[in-house]
């Protein structure tokens, strides 16, 4: 293989790869990417097996087609120290030959040929979402999913496809934040797919992609990249049941103001306290040590009966950060019991700090 690429065209796709690399045993060819010179395209993989990514370009002069393979962190470290000029890749004797003009580089090559393949889209069925909807409902849920639970597949977000409607899911325990789009499946499917699949979306579908699913994996597909996870295996918790059915108080409040109140307390406790009066919302920061912080707006909440809510203000201000309208909704039956927010077909369910 021989090929001549842009330096910064090649570290832009080296960049989006090292999220796929085995890091911590080198001695594994997923360690490396593969990158694949033919057609007059330069097509470059990486894969820890669990999830992959494959990128390609047509921005490439190849005077020799082929295969190489290098360790993915090494070679992206050597092409950000070029300049930004052509870098030509070489690969002769088991090692790949990175230069440019003066600068000369040598990386150990893995056999190409015995690099894990990427899965296929046959007999999948397709996801029939467009990207803007995909992306704004996952940025949504996001903050909820859990890290490191021993119920690993809370460790995921649920995405429940059902005949008329598509539900995004996410839990931590402590909260649930739900996603309702209505729309109408041929192939009504749960799947849970791992945060770090989750993280990677946000950041990767930045063009219209095709995605395809199965019980085991979801591929998404465009013209110049394809993305693969493995799902998670479970049973996901039934989160309707936490949805509250009925709410003795529903209060419609408006977003700006809360955010900046819930930020002034929350510098001093991230447990905080809000009390709704008729007129007058009281914000008040919870903790054993002799520091307070409290604030106050004036609000026509529509109660007759002072109420208030208790609850972590990242949790809060998870939801506020994600919703597109200036008001929204509370809705509460008990501070000892679990509150809702609402904007439009954005929910999330909170659990209360007793106090």
């Amino acid at each position: 293989m021989q090929v001549t690429i842009n330096k910064n065209v090649l570290e832009n796709i080296l960049l989006n790869t090292q999220n796929f690399i085995e890091k911590k045993d080198l001695s594994q060819i997923t360690s490396h990417v593969l990158i694949d010179a033919k057609d007059s395209t330069i097509e470059i993989k990486a894969t820890e097996k669990e999830s992959g990514i494959s990128i390609k370009s047509q921005n490439v002069k190849i005077d020799e087609e082929g295969k190489a393979t290098a360790n993915g962190k090494k070679i992206l470290d050597i092409v950000k120290i070029l300049k930004d000029e052509d870098v030509e890749l070489r690969t002769e004797n088991n090692y790949l030959h990175i230069s440019q003009k003066h600068s000369k580089f040598k990386l150990p090559m893995f056999n190409p040929n015995e690099y894990p393949s990427f899965p296929s889209i046959e007999d999948k069925a397709k996801f029939d979402i467009d990207n803007q909807t995909l992306i704004k409902s996952i940025k949504k849920i996001a903050p909820a999913i859990d890290t490191n639970n021993p119920k690993y597949e809370l460790n995921g977000a649920l995405i429940n496809i059902k005949d008329k409607k598509i539900d995004f899911v996410a839990t931590d325990t402590k909260r649930l934040a739900l996603v309702e789009i209505e729309r109408e499946n041929e192939k009504p499917l749960s799947i849970i797919i791992p945060k770090k699949a989750i993280q990677s979306i946000q950041k990767l579908f930045f063009e219209e992609v095709d995605i395809y699913y199965d019980q085991n994996m979801l591929i998404a597909k465009s013209s110049d990249f394809l993305f693969f996870t493995k799902l998670i295996n479970g049973n996901y918790p039934n989160y309707e049941r936490v949805i509250p059915q009925t709410l003795n108080y529903k209060i419609t409040l408006n977003r700006d103001k809360m955010i900046d109140s819930i930020k002034q307390v929350s510098i001093i406790s991230e447990e905080i306290k809000i009390t709704f009066k008729p007129n007058l919302i009281v914000f008040e920061s919870l903790n054993e040590d002799n520091v307070e912080a409290k604030t106050e707006i004036e609000y026509e909440t529509g109660v007759e009966e002072e109420i208030y809510i208790a609850a972590n203000a990242r949790h809060l201000l998870d939801f506020l950060t994600h919703i597109e309208r200036n008001e929204f909704e509370i809705g509460i039956n008990d501070p000892q019991l679990a509150f809702m927010l609402k904007s439009e077909n954005f929910i999330t369910i909170i659990m209360p700090i007793i106090i």
